[in-house]
């Protein structure tokens, strides 16, 4: 299998290691400065604002866009992946590009399943960065992990759904300019097939009812200026029309919406591990102890080297599931996507948390971006469905396909 590039597709990922270098790295500290002073946490500071510009002057935008629903020059997912992994090294630097999550994939869900009329109004400004959006799947009460046990009511009355339930960690629910959000419930909770009761649904974030609780903080990060909302519905009601693809087609629209969105999270996340592999190797290298350089240490060099090689796997899986959903769509990759989603945010959690170890006290603290890449890492172990979903998930294709087998 062959994952060299074309001319074009390393021109462009040169272009963005460049504008990262040039740009991006050095505000770093800036950027936290202007969020920790902001009046407000969920406004998009002005430093983001003015790199968004540069980005779209250098057309670094919107480069997740699926190849298969664009007629211009798109990037595939294997093409993609690379990309990801270059904005990855800092956490806020996909929006630079317009290709942080949750709006690549709410972008996308708009591109597969939404009406013209509901591209028109939501995702042409969300392809311009000009609003932000949230995906509201999981909630307080229920083990969302099992999405069937998902009970936001969502009642068809006359030319209208009337929602009601809670959700929370709707990330980019906290931001000002989020105006719009993919709501996830059912729609038919009697319906003797469990993965056709529920239905996607757009609300208007600013509609009658929609409550906005509390920021939900994971480790003590606020997750500025995104935030993980909590988000009560109270009997909000919304144009029957705003339902995407139809009623009993929820679990359908989130197979199509996730299998990208992984790649996208696992190839960030190996670029938040390869960065903290720099750091370490950097820091090791820089400071002794006991006589000697810290990177003279058995120990040291045997956690480098496994680190080393976590990553290499972990890029090297993913880009064979990026390969497999291109070449054959992403249900036949649904394995090999599962084994990304099991495989790379532990893998970034491991490696994060040596490179850690090698910094000291420091690695825990805001001087180094080490402490939130692993507060990123270990969320993902949890985001677009838990290790142990995808795990029993994995499992019983593997079973399937090897039992009744000859040996």
């Amino acid at each position: 299998m062959d994952f060299t590039y074309s001319e074009t597709v390393q021109a462009l990922q040169e272009q963005l290691n460049d504008f990262m270098q040039v740009h991006v790295y050095p505000v770093e500290q800036a950027y936290r400065e202007a969020l920790a002073g902001a009046d407000n946490p969920w406004t998009t500071p002005p430093i983001l604002e003015d790199l968004k510009q540069k980005a779209r002057e250098q057309g670094l935008w919107n480069l997740f866009y699926p190849k298969a629903h664009s007629d211009g020059d798109a990037l595939t997912n294997l093409e993609y992946a690379p990309m990801a992994e270059i904005m990855g090294r800092v956490i806020w630097a996909p929006e630079v590009f317009n290709c942080n999550a949750p709006d690549t994939g709410n972008m996308e869900t708009l591109i597969l399943y939404g009406t013209e009329e509901q591209k028109e109004r939501w995702l042409k400004p969300l392809l311009a960065g000009e609003i932000r959006s949230g995906f509201a799947m999981t909630e307080p009460d229920v083990a969302s992990s099992d999405a069937t046990n998902i009970s936001c009511s969502m009642v068809r009355d006359g030319d209208e759904y009337v929602i009601n339930g809670r959700k929370w960690f709707t990330t980019g629910g906290m931001r000002d300019n989020c105006q719009i959000l993919i709501v996830m419930g059912k729609t038919d909770p009697d319906n003797s097939d469990r993965h056709r009761q529920q239905s996607m649904i757009l609300v208007p974030r600013d509609t009658p009812g929609v409550e906005i609780v509390r920021h939900v903080h994971s480790f003590g990060y606020d997750d500025a200026p995104f935030g993980e909302a909590e988000i009560h519905f109270n009997d909000v009601r919304v144009p029957a029309d705003n339902i995407l693809l139809g009623e009993g087609r929820g679990f359908e629209i989130a197979q199509g919406r996730l299998g990208p969105g992984r790649i996208h999270h696992c190839m960030r996340l190996i670029g938040c591990a390869q960065r903290a592999l720099e750091l370490a190797c950097r820091r090791v290298e820089a400071r002794s102890t006991f006589g000697k350089k810290i990177s003279r240490h058995q120990s040291v060099r045997e956690d480098i080297a496994r680190a080393f090689c976590k990553i290499e796997q972990a890029r090297l899986l993913t880009l064979l599931a990026a390969d497999r959903m291109d070449k054959y769509g992403n249900k036949e990759a649904r394995d090999l996507i599962a084994a990304i989603k099991i495989t790379a945010p532990v893998m970034a959690c491991e490696v994060i948390d040596d490179a850690i170890q090698m910094h000291g006290a420091a690695g825990l603290t805001e001087d180094f971006f080490l402490a939130e890449a692993y507060n990123y890492a270990r969320q993902i172990r949890l985001a677009d469905g838990p290790d142990q979903v995808h795990m029993m998930s994995l499992g019983k294709q593997v079973i399937q396909r090897y039992a009744d087998g000859n040996l």
